[in-house]
């Protein structure tokens, strides 16, 4: 089990600092791990100012992931429109937001059990 939560923080530093790359913003890191039946063991959350930008982050996370870690993800749905992009790693699953759709969704709240980290960010 220690070496799968290397990998997961690894995977989580890792698609941090591609979302950093391209300045995303509002990073929260949901743990699930303690909460029942649930598909994966953390949720990465961030949003972007346009389109353009969610784009920009996902291939920035893609990029930087696949380079460093030689992992892609198993799935990518949302690229299309880009107002919602999910990226998923499997254990560890990224959403992508335009300010207007998060909000709409309020995923974080749907998950209020889980234990919630804000990155901080300084731009």
């Amino acid at each position: 089990m220690a070496k799968e939560q290397s990998n997961a923080d690894q995977l989580i530093a890792t698609i941090l600092s591609g979302i950093e790359d391209v300045k995303g913003r509002e990073i929260n890191i949901l743990d699930l791990r303690e909460i029942e039946n649930t598909v994966c063991d953390y949720f990465i959350i961030c949003e972007g100012t346009s389109n353009t930008q969610v784009n920009a982050i996902v291939n920035s996370i893609q990029k930087k992931v696949s380079k460093e870690l030689k992992d892609k993800p198993w799935h990518v749905e949302g690229s299309d429109n880009a107002e919602w992009v999910l990226m998923d790693y499997v254990n560890v699953v990224v959403h992508v937001f335009q300010k207007h759709v998060r909000d709409y969704y309020d995923i974080e709240s749907l998950w209020g059990d889980a234990k919630t980290t804000v990155i901080e960010t300084n731009y």
